[in-house]
């Protein structure tokens, strides 16, 4: 696929994406002209791209949808839930013939031509064909009620509102065997010639009449379907002896604005713009331009001046109202300064980024154990020079990492698609509500994030919203409401999927959990951890299976990619109000700030981030893992019994708090070594399952350090609290 192909594929995804969103939303409101002219533009650009490539099938097959977007804009088919429903399956085949083009084949295979083919029968069928627009088709004579005073509307004429031709006939006419009757009587084959006035000003004295010469003029109020270049063609053999005026009807004006928006965002000239949005004809264009030729002057010093705006002269000749030259002018301005912003903008190959941050990696290690020979030596001013250079890695790395990071309002934004064919398939009414659309995250994770929040999604559709009749009972509105919501907390990125539905129901879960072997009918379990529950392999409390979800082999699957990402997911649900699911994931896989400590001739790294305070451990027994932090119960784990390392603990330890999910704990370690710009190497398969630690560094001095788990630490010593709290309680009542 050589690069204007590639760039074509990328681009027409981008414009693929923009249609699907539009018609989303064009379905919630059907009168929204801005976004109808937006899917226009989008099916335009992908169909004008295609001839450029020439990918024929991807033109034929976007000509027609392109139609069908053409009447809908014109008001001739109405906005319904059949069009949107053909038009996104358009959408998706648009999308499959792009990777047909995408991979080199020259035609789509026999089951996607056919696929095409269905659609395309159904358009014309349902929307091309089978349904005439509701004022007959262009070009027809209207109907007139006379007498009545009606108003202009969605581009409909009216026989008050009609076109006005200004037309004087030059005195040759007649000489050239031309008839000038016999142009007004074509004219009215087009409509309907409403009002007519013959001027006579041009009119010599008797003595000075030329019986072979025409000096007769008319006004003409005149209504038509038909365009102006259509009216003009009507003068076409005259054209050079007559003086032709044709302004539109009042209600064309919003019309044309509407079509000089919709143009594609191709640099043009403002002539070109009003031409081909149709409020111009190429001989008025003409006219005008040699007009402007003409008044070219000179100044005082000789210079020559600037000529009169083609605008001014188009307005001052009557052919063209000023509101369609403001928003020519206007659209000019906004293509040119879109194309300039889009020239300072550089697609690159997510591989390429990739290898950058690898290498930007290699060069924070090298910087440290350059630092850390530099402070060996003693040197003050290589020292110097080392930690300039530090903070200029620092800064490249920062700059590197930000290269990654996109918003996660595109990932939500495909499922707006899923709740709507998911919950017109199950028969419900769900709406979608985004927020923190413009939080950001690196790419990586982003890619991985997909098939979590999919099956979070689909399992809200499906089991938390109730159907009508059950939210009635409930006393809840009869749509439901799914909720995707992302903000920055502690250096992480937290995704809410909430839903308004019946929420989990507890003693199923409990029941099927004792039927599965997984929990013992004697256990008395808290209800966070029955909830948890949810998340074991082969779990489903499903009444029977749908396309959907019911299979149990979705949140297992979902908290294991969670935490192959270094985050976490929990669950908070109330029966009958509905249920939050939680996930918290790191800004990057790459490269983080980390905090530095030592515990025995092990380091390790705690990220920056979750760090809060350091404190000295005092006055603490060894067998106690809690202490009183100005008032307030902290636990904390001893990293030298945790990884089980040996020697004497030495005579003063610290105390490192961190905080994850709004909780805090204290990891003991025994020397505080300062920020450390941390290189994340993930473990191998062999660690995989090693709780605490969730990768590895490497040090200046060439040593390994690992990085901890802050999330598992953390709620492992809670977890212990929790116990410790829940031993002293009987002893505390008896």
């Amino acid at each position: 696929m050589d690069e204007l192909t590639s760039t074509f594929v990328n681009e027409s995804r981008d414009q693929l994406t923009a249609m699907e969103d539009g018609l989303l939303r064009l379905e919630q409101n059907p009168g929204d002209t801005d976004n109808l002219n937006a899917i226009f533009r989008a099916a335009h650009t992908i169909k004008g791209g295609s001839g450029v490539v020439e990918s024929t099938f991807i033109e034929a097959f976007t000509h027609r949808v392109e139609n069908v977007l053409d009447k809908l804009r014109n008001g001739e088919i109405p906005v319904s839930g059949e069009l949107s429903t053909v038009m996104l399956e358009c959408c998706d085949h648009i999308g499959a013939l792009l990777a047909v083009l995408a991979a080199g084949l020259p035609q789509p295979a026999a089951e996607l031509q056919a696929r095409g083919d269905a659609l395309l029968a159904r358009l014309s069928e349902q929307f091309l064909d089978g349904r005439q627009a509701a004022g007959g088709a262009p070009g027809a004579e209207l109907p007139v009620e006379h007498g009545s005073d009606l108003e202009a509307s969605g581009g409909v004429v009216v026989h008050t509102d009609a076109w006005h031709i200004s037309i004087r006939f030059g005195t040759g006419v007649l000489r050239n065997g031309m008839d000038p009757l016999s142009f007004l009587q074509y004219l009215s084959s087009l409509g309907e010639i409403i009002a007519i006035t013959t001027l006579a000003d041009g009119m010599p004295a008797a003595a000075e009449m030329d019986p072979e010469c025409c000096y007769l003029g008319f006004e003409i109020r005149f209504q038509t379907r038909a365009s102006k270049a259509q009216i003009e063609q009507v003068f076409e053999f005259v054209r050079d002896d007559c003086a032709l005026r044709i302004l539109p009807p009042h209600s064309k004006i919003s019309e044309y604005i509407e079509l000089i928006n919709a143009l594609p965002e191709d640099p043009m000239r403002l002539g070109e713009i009003l031409i081909r949005s149709g409020a111009l004809t190429t001989a008025e264009l003409e006219e005008g331009l040699a007009l402007q030729t003409g008044t070219h002057t000179v100044t005082a010093d000789g210079a020559a001046a600037r000529p009169l705006p083609i605008g001014d002269i188009l307005v001052d000749q009557k052919v063209v109202h000023r509101e369609l030259v403001d928003a020519a002018a206007s659209r000019q301005t906004v293509i040119a300064e879109k194309k300039a912003v889009e020239a300072r903008m550089v697609r690159v190959h997510a591989d390429k980024l990739d290898q950058l941050i690898d290498l930007v990696g290699e060069m924070v290690i090298a910087g440290a154990g350059a630092n850390l020979l530099a402070q060996r030596s003693g040197q003050s001013d290589l020292m110097e020079s080392t930690s300039i250079l530090l903070r200029l890695v620092e800064d490249i790395r920062d700059s590197a990492l930000q290269l990654r990071m996109v918003q996660i309002g595109e990932t939500f934004n495909r499922f707006n698609r899923v709740i709507r064919d998911s919950s017109r398939e199950l028969g419900k009414s769900i709406d979608l509500v985004i927020t923190g659309a413009e939080t950001e995250l690196d790419k990586s994770v982003v890619e991985k994030l997909g098939d979590p929040l999919m099956h979070l999604v689909r399992n809200a559709i499906d089991h938390g919203i109730e159907g009508a009749a059950l939210r009635a009972e409930r006393g809840k509105p009869e749509n439901g409401t799914v909720q995707l919501n992302a903000y920055h907390d502690s250096g992480s990125v937290v995704i809410e999927v909430s839903d308004d539905g019946g929420g989990l129901p507890r003693d199923k879960i409990r029941n099927k959990a004792i039927d599965k072997g997984l929990l013992d009918a004697s256990a008395t379990p808290s209800d966070q951890e029955i909830t948890n529950l949810i998340f074991e392999a082969g779990f489903s409390t499903a009444d029977q299976v749908t396309n959907i979800s019911g299979r149990g082999v979705g949140m297992d699957v979902v908290r294991r990619n969670i935490q192959s990402l270094r985050g976490s997911i929990e669950v908070a649900s109330i029966e009958g109000e509905g249920s939050t699911f939680t996930i918290r994931l790191p800004l990057t896989l790459a490269i983080i700030d980390g905090f530095l400590t030592g515990v025995g001739k092990a380091s390790y790294v705690v990220p920056l981030d979750s760090v809060v305070e350091c404190i000295e451990l005092a006055d603490v027994p060894g067998e106690r893992n809690y202490l009183n932090l100005r008032g307030e119960v902290l636990p904390f784990v001893r990293l030298r019994e945790l990884f089980d390392i040996g020697g004497e603990a030495p005579a003063r330890q610290n105390v490192v708090i961190v905080q994850y999910a709004g909780h805090k704990a204290g990891l003991v370690v025994d020397a505080l070594l300062g920020e450390f710009q941390t290189v994340i190497k993930p473990l191998g398969a062999l660690f995989k399952h090693l709780r605490g630690i969730g990768g590895s560094t490497i040090l200046g001095t060439g040593d390994v350090a690992l990085i901890v788990d802050v999330a598992a630490l953390v709620e492992r010593a809670s977890a212990r609290e929790s116990q410790r709290l829940s031993q002293r309680l009987p002893a505390a009542i008896a």
